[in-house]
């Protein structure tokens, strides 16, 4: 399952962090370097594929100059000092343009840093630049922004998917080794799959939310996309303020594959690729659970009423004041949910807690659950229908269906590379239990080298 070279690569394409922060110690790189390597490739790369909005150069390699500076004098800051990392533009930056993909906000400059960030910073990490997200991260295809349309680095042609999108084409195409993005349906996950990086939307509440422009209060998630398991570790450890804790477990995985269908229809190619990673991943411990396919519809559902409410709630003034300056498709959505009437938001809040009960359950019996991350690889920018075996369904409702039941439960999740169908990558999504973002994290890290799973049967980690 190696992925070949994307269509449009940079310098970091592949590259480990953990392999750049050895070579930056041992003084055969600098953060000068790296970042100019970065500078580099997005100016070669960025009109093609349009990752990056904000790109500011004597910014980031001032960062780069202290961060090398602090190397010199014996100050080490941890794993990230002096590696680029790229910021979704959703995430407020104190020293970037943060337009949060919208005409509402186009030129404005926060006073402060998300919290987030800040961490970033004082890890020793260079903000190298601001990615495009979908409009206030309202849609999970990345081609309806302020900025207009990230694009695949493997078919120029084609979505990264969203919200996160510039961000992922900034990892996958190696402009830069990390980047943050956020996740309230799937934001992290789904761009990381058709794009081909790994893409990991923590535990609700493990990494803060201050500072990120919110989309829906109840599900928002902020988390890493990197070339490796290890790499969105060392991401996640930073902006979660804590080191991952080892926990070791002598006993065989419990692995449920999530029946197929169980969210919606599956390109067929796309679903044996994936079980197909599952079974060399997991081995004799993968076993199919029927057990999601009742509960789907109504996490759907439950889902979108909270996200409706949360997000008028949050553009209602806007949508009063100023509703020509969203972008069309955005705006739609949001006329949708003016209509959420406060009897059923509160009917969803509770059965949001009924389907975490629920989970906790089923997590009794399973140590993860797997599924592809995305039932279909990128679609055309701007397509909005694609076929699905006999039939011709929703772009953006396929996209979204296997990962935003995990934005309702909060669970830990991430999306993994796992080759390709039809000249185009395909994830691997593994879910873990509330809280257990450590374990997954470091099984997965022992289990999955980029593009490569190596079976081990059975697994006991």
């Amino acid at each position: 399952m190696n992925l070949a070279k994307p269509t449009h690569a940079g310098y970091f394409f592949g590259q480990s962090v953990t392999t750049l922060a050895e070579r930056l110690r041992a003084g055969s790189l600098t953060s000068v370097e790296l970042t100019q390597a970065a500078l580099d490739s997005i100016e070669r790369l960025n009109p093609l594929l349009n990752a990056f909005v904000q790109v500011d150069a004597p910014i980031a390699l001032a960062q780069a100059r202290r961060a090398d500076e602090l190397l010199a004098q014996g100050q080490d800051l941890g794993p990230l000092q002096g590696i680029p990392v790229a910021v979704k533009d959703n995430i407020d930056t104190f020293d970037y343009v943060t337009t949060y993909g919208s005409a509402h906000f186009e030129g404005f400059k926060p006073n402060a840093d998300a919290l987030c960030v800040q961490r970033l910073r004082e890890a020793g990490a260079v903000i190298v630049g601001k990615t495009l997200t979908h409009e206030f991260a309202y849609g999970p295809t990345g081609d309806r922004s302020l900025q207009g349309a990230a694009r695949n680095p493997w078919d120029a042609r084609c979505i990264t998917g969203g919200s996160s999108a510039g961000s992922a084409a900034a990892v996958a195409s190696g402009m830069v080794p990390l980047a943050l993005g956020t996740d309230t349906g799937g934001s992290i996950r789904i761009p990381a799959a058709l794009c081909g990086v790994v893409g990991f939307k923590p535990s609700f509440a493990s990494v803060p939310l201050e500072g990120v422009f919110p989309l829906s209060s109840s599900l928002d998630h902020v988390g890493p996309i990197a070339n490796s398991v290890e790499d969105a570790r060392l991401l996640f450890e930073v902006i979660a303020g804590r080191a991952c804790v080892s926990q070791a477990n002598p006993r065989p995985l419990r692995v449920g594959w999530i029946t197929t269908g169980s969210f919606g229809p599956v390109d067929a190619e796309v679903d044996r690729q994936a079980y197909q990673a599952a079974q060399q991943l997991f081995g004799d411990t993968l076993q199919e659970t029927a057990e999601l396919a009742p509960l789907a519809g109504g996490m759907k559902d439950t889902l979108l009423v909270l996200q409706r409410a949360e997000a008028f709630d949050v553009h209602a003034e806007r949508m009063q004041d100023a509703p020509h300056k969203f972008e069309q498709e955005v705006r739609e959505r949001l006329e949708l949910s003016r209509e959420v009437r406060g009897w059923q938001y509160i009917r969803a809040q509770a059965g949001q807690e009924q389907y975490k009960a629920a989970m906790a359950r089923l997590f009794e019996r399973y140590d993860f659950l797997v599924s592809p991350s995305v039932p279909v690889t990128a679609t055309e920018v701007d397509a909005r229908e694609v076929r699905v075996g006999e039939q011709d369904i929703d772009v953006r409702g396929a996209v979204l269906s296997y990962t935003s039941a995990w934005n309702l439960t909060g669970l830990p999740a991430i999306s993994l590379p796992v080759g390709q169908v039809r000249g185009m990558p395909v994830g691997l999504q593994v879910i873990g239990p509330a809280g257990a973002d450590d374990r997954l994290l470091q099984v997965l890290a022992k289990l999955f080298v980029r593009g490569q799973a190596a079976r081990t049967n059975p697994v006991a980690v």
